[in-house]
C-alpha cells in the first residue's frame, strides 16, 4: 500500500483543494455572480455532456487500465496503444454528423421546456467529446503508475477556471454566454495538455499492427462502453431529467445539495486512481493473496476518512445551508442521502476495480443496464408521479446505488472468496454512527454575526463543530487501532516534527 497511500494523499490534497474551488464556486459565485437560469444551464449542459461522454470514449480508458500490463514488451505496447487511441474516434465522428444534420430537431426538443438550451445544444457534444480524451489519456498516465498530475487536472483545472470567469462575468469583463464559450475552450485546452504529458511519459512508436489479443481487447471495450453509458445514467440522469418538469432553475439549487453530498467521495476517487491499475497488475500476475489485502486495506482507509466527513458534513449541513441564498435552502435530506452512498461506496474499496480488471468483467454490463433502468423508473415514480420533489430524485439513486453495492460484495465474495470486512470493520461503523447521531441535533449558542450582511455566525459554528468532531474522531481511530497505515503516518509526521 505504500505507493498507493503515497499518491492517494496527494490526490486526496488535490481534490480537495479542488472542493474548496468548487465550493467557493457553487456556494457563493454561482449563486450570486451568475443567474439561476444560466448556473442551471451549465449544470444541464456537463450533466448531459457526462451521460454522452462514455458512447464517445467508447471505454478506452477502462481498457488502458486492465490490458496494459499485461503486455511485457515495448513493440506490445505499442500495439496496442496505437490500437486502442483512435477508436474513440470509430463513435465520435458518427455521433458528430449524426448531431449536426439533425441539430435542429435534438435541440427543439431539450428546450421544450426552458428555451435557453436550445442555442447551447452543441456545447454537451463538445464537452463530451474532450472528457472523452482526457480520460483516455488519463488512463495512459495512470498505467505509468502517474496520477497525481492528471488528477490536479480534472479536480482543480475546470474549477480554477471557472472562478475566473465567474469574476469576468462579475465584473463585466465578459457576458453569461461567453462564459459558456470560454469555459468550452477550457475543456479542449485541459485535454491537450493531459495528452502531450501522457506522451512525455510514454510515446509508442505508432504502428498498424494489432496486438495478438485484439479481438478480447475490442470486446472488454464494447462492454465497458455499454456497462459505461448506463453508469453514467445512474449518477446524471437526475439533473437531466429537472428541466423535463421544472425551470431550470431547480437543477442549480439541486445540484448544490448534490455537490455537498458529494464532498466527501474525494478520498476514494484519490485512491482508486492508483488502486485501478495496481489491482489490475495483481490481477493479471494472478496475486490473490495481494488482491485481498488490497481489499481489505482499502476499504477500512477509505470508510475511516468517507465517515469523518460523513459526520463533518451532516452535522453541519444547517449551517452551510444559512450561508446560501433562501432559494438553495432546504437541501438538508437530499445531502444526507448522497453522502451516504457516497460513504457506502468508499466502503467497497477497490472492489469496482476488482470486478472489472478481472475475467468476470461481463458481469458490470447485465448489472449497469438494471441499475440504469431502475433508477430511470424510479425517478419517473417519485419525482413526476409521486411529485417528492428533488429528494425523490436523491432516493431514487440511494435505492438503487445501495442494491447495486450489496450485490458487488455478494459478487466477489461468491468468484473470488474475499471480503472487505475486518473485525475493525463494526467499530469503525459504530463511530460513525455515534458521532452522528450525538452531533447531528444541536449547534453551538451563537448569537447572529453579520459582516456586510454577509453571515458570519453559522462560520463560526461550523468551525468549532467541526474541531471538536475531529478532536473526537481521531482519538477513538488511534486509540481502538483502526487503520495500520494511518498509525504509520501519524509517526512518520511526528517524527518530521521533533526533527
Amino acid at each position: 500500500m505504500g505507493i498507493v497511500l503515497k499518491q492517494s494523499f496527494r490526490n486526496t490534497l488535490f481534490i480537495y483543494l479542488g472542493f474548496a474551488f468548487g465550493g467557493i464556486n457553487t456556494l457563493f459565485l454561482y449563486t450570486r455572480f451568475l443567474e439561476d437560469e444560466y448556473y442551471g444551464l451549465v449544470t444541464f449542459l456537463l450533466s448531459t455532456s457526462n451521460l454522452l461522454m462514455p458512447f464517445i470514449a467508447f471505454g478506452i480508458h477502462h481498457t488502458i487500465i486492465k490490458f496494459y500490463s499485461s503486455y511485457f514488451t515495448k513493440l506490445e505496447k505499442d500495439q496496442f496503444l496505437s490500437a486502442v487511441l483512435f477508436l474513440p474516434l470509430l463513435i465520435a465522428l458518427p455521433i458528430g454528423f449524426i448531431g449536426n444534420y439533425f441539430y435542429e430537431q435534438i435541440s427543439n426538443y431539450l428546450s421544450v421546456e426552458n428555451p435557453i438550451i436550445k442555442n447551447y445544444t452543441y456545447i454537451i457534444y463538445l464537452i463530451a467529446f474532450t472528457c472523452a480524451y482526457f480520460e483516455v489519456f488519463y488512463a495512459w498516465a495512470k498505467v505509468q503508475f502517474q496520477s497525481v498530475f492528471g488528477n490536479i487536472l480534472k479536480e482543480l483545472w475546470n474549477r480554477v477556471v471557472v472562478m475566473i470567469l465567474l469574476f469576468a462575468v462579475y465584473f463585466q469583463l465578459i457576458t453569461k454566454p461567453e462564459f459558456i464559450y470560454y469555459l468550452t475552450g477550457a475543456y479542449f485546452l485541459r485535454m491537450f495538455v493531459m495528452m502531450f504529458y501522457a506522451f512525455s511519459l510514454y510515446f509508442p512508436k505508432f504502428s498498424l499492427s494489432k496486438p495478438k489479443n485484439f479481438n478480447e481487447v475490442l470486446r472488454f471495450s464494447l462492454y465497458i462502453i455499454m456497462a459505461g453509458s448506463a453508469g453514467a445514467i445512474i449518477l446524471d440522469i437526475d439533473k437531466f431529467m429537472i428541466p423535463g418538469k421544472e425551470a431550470i432553475e431547480k437543477a442549480a439549487y439541486y445540484s448544490v445539495a448534490v455537490f455537498i453530498g458529494s464532498f466527501i467521495e474525494a478520498p476514494s476517487r484519490a485512491m482508486l486512481n492508483i488502486l485501478q491499475p495496481l489491482t489490475s497488475k495483481t490481477l493479471n500476475e494472478e496475486n490473490h493473496k495481494e488482491v485481498a489485502s488490497l481489499y481489505k486495506k482499502s476499504s477500512i482507509n477509505l470508510l475511516l476518512i468517507s465517515g469523518l466527513f460523513f459526520v463533518l458534513v451532516n452535522a453541519n449541513v444547517n449551517q452551510l445551508f444559512n450561508l446560501l441564498p433562501k432559494e438553495y435552502a432546504g437541501g438538508a435530506l437530499v445531502v444526507l442521502m448522497i453522502s451516504f452512498l457516497k460513504m457506502y461506496n468508499g466502503f467497497l474499496g477497490n472492489n469496482g476495480a476488482i470486478i472489472n480488471n478481472s475475467k468476470f468483467y461481463k458481469i458490470t454490463l447485465p448489472a449497469s443496464l438494471i441499475m440504469a433502468i431502475s433508477v430511470y423508473l424510479l425517478n419517473k415514480l417519485f419525482y413526476y408521479e409521486w411529485n417528492m420533489g428533488t429528494n425523490g430524485l436523491a432516493l431514487a439513486t440511494l435505492i438503487v446505488i445501495v442494491f447495486a453495492n450489496t450485490f458487488k460484495l455478494y459478487f466477489v465474495k461468491k468468484k473470488f472468496s474475499i471480503t472487505p470486512f475486518t473485525n475493525k470493520t463494526f467499530k469503525m461503523i459504530l463511530i460513525i454512527a455515534g458521532l452522528y447521531f450525538g452531533f447531528i441535533f444541536w449547534d453551538f449558542p451563537i448569537s447572529n454575526i453579520y459582516l456586510w450582511k454577509f453571515p458570519i455566525h453559522p462560520i463560526i459554528n461550523i468551525i468549532l463543530k467541526s474541531i471538536l468532531i475531529t478532536a473526537i474522531y481521531l482519538y477513538l481511530i488511534f486509540r481502538l487501532n483502526i487503520s495500520n497505515e494511518f498509525d504509520l503516518l501519524l509517526q512518520k509526521f511526528y517524527k518530521r516534527q521533533s526533527k
